[in-house]
């Protein structure tokens, strides 16, 4: 064990939780833009981008977790996608710092 309290092959990464709202007409919305937007987001994660994506089924919100450099960088990321241009998400994008327990590689 380190003297941080985090053992050994264990390592604690920062990232952001990023939400944002879905708009009230985004059921109707998302259609058109949906292909364009997954297509983004998988090109995304491809590149480490992004580590998780996803809506919630009731419309709600979406939620990401973003490794990123500072809040600033993880809400643009969010705010440059297709659904925010058409409508489908509104203006709210929050995110929070939030620390990710990762295995390091000689734990693997």
């Amino acid at each position: 064990m380190t003297d941080t309290g985090i053992p050994d092959g264990v390592a604690v990464e920062m990232i952001y939780v990023v939400e944002v709202s879905y708009a009230a007409d985004a059921p109707a919305k998302r259609p058109a833009v949906r292909p364009e937007h997954l297509s983004r987001i998988a090109r995304l994660l491809a590149e480490r981008r992004l580590i998780e994506a996803g809506g919630f089924t009731d419309f709600s919100s979406a939620l990401f977790l973003v490794p990123a450099a500072d809040e600033g960088e993880a809400i643009d990321l969010i705010r440059d996608d297709v659904y925010m241009r058409a409508g489908v998400w509104i203006d709210d994008v929050r995110a929070r710092q939030f620390g990710r327990v990762v295995l390091t590689p000689e734990a693997k």
